[in-house]
């Protein structure tokens, strides 16, 4: 069980202020859609999340406590961090990077014990990639190196998994395989943080929608709610329209002229 509550965070580099009053909560088995343009704060913002930036103004709490007064080992515990696809500087094998995923459960430097490598065997067979263990995670697939780091965030054992941009760079077919495996994990019970730049993420897999601009927050509330037409043109300088389909699914489409395409 997980509770996220972030009131009047603001956070400045110097005199460039990249985020100002952001307030917004998720609950426990809650999944939320961060969106907003390049430059926006989306990053800076996990970061303040996740304690690594600890200059910031006003309040973070998870379950109530002051996240600048947990130690990482606490947060870590607590908050799972995934980024995009990345490629390490040594050739790992795909269960050597999960195994990293249990470095907070024991002490500094010590050897990966049997209940650290049953929690990543675990966490592959969750996601349905066991059959990857032993391979070089360099070799795999932008689709299954993303799984991979999921999985390392499972072996983690948080509750809240935040993810930066989890479907960037994958092709449409492991975008949706990527993402019916999130929404699985939050029917689940995690608690789920997804920055995104396609509103039909957040339509077909949020609870709730976090819209960023110009430093500050300028929509937060269900997908339906708030990404309107108004607000995608003003986050992304594209008109689109909603459409609704027979099953009563939203998405977004762009509208085509003379000046967009």
């Amino acid at each position: 069980m997980v509770n996220l509550t972030v009131r009047n965070l603001s956070f400045a580099y110097g005199q460039r202020v990249i985020l100002q009053d952001i307030q917004f909560s998720i609950g426990s088995g809650e999944f939320l859609a961060l969106l907003g343009p390049n430059g926006t704060g989306k990053t800076t913002l996990f970061r303040c999340i996740l304690g690594l930036e600890r200059s910031h103004t006003g309040e973070t709490l998870l379950n109530g406590a002051d996240i600048k007064k947990k130690s990482p080992a606490a947060l870590a515990r607590q908050i799972a961090y995934i980024p995009q696809i990345h490629y390490p500087s040594f050739n790992y094998s795909v269960m050597d990077m999960v195994l990293m995923g249990t470095a907070a459960q024991g002490s500094a430097w010590s050897t990966p014990n049997k209940s650290q490598r049953q929690a990543a065997e675990n966490a592959l067979e969750q996601l349905n990639v066991s059959h990857l263990g032993l391979r070089s995670f360099r070799q795999l697939s932008g689709g299954e190196q993303q799984l991979v780091l999921i999985a390392r965030a499972l072996a983690q054992k948080a509750a809240l998994l935040i993810m930066d941009e989890p479907t960037a760079n994958l092709d449409y077919g492991n975008q949706l395989r990527v993402l019916f495996q999130i929404k699985a994990l939050n029917r689940q019970g995690y608690s789920i943080i997804l920055s995104t730049h396609n509103p039909d993420h957040a339509f077909m897999f949020a609870d709730q929608v976090l819209a960023l601009y110009n430093t500050r927050v300028i929509g937060f509330g269900s997908p339906a709610e708030v990404l309107t037409p108004e607000l995608i043109a003003t986050l992304y300088g594209v008109p689109v329209v909603i459409h609704r389909d027979e099953q009563g699914i939203l998405s977004c489409v762009p509208v085509l002229n003379a000046d967009h395409g």
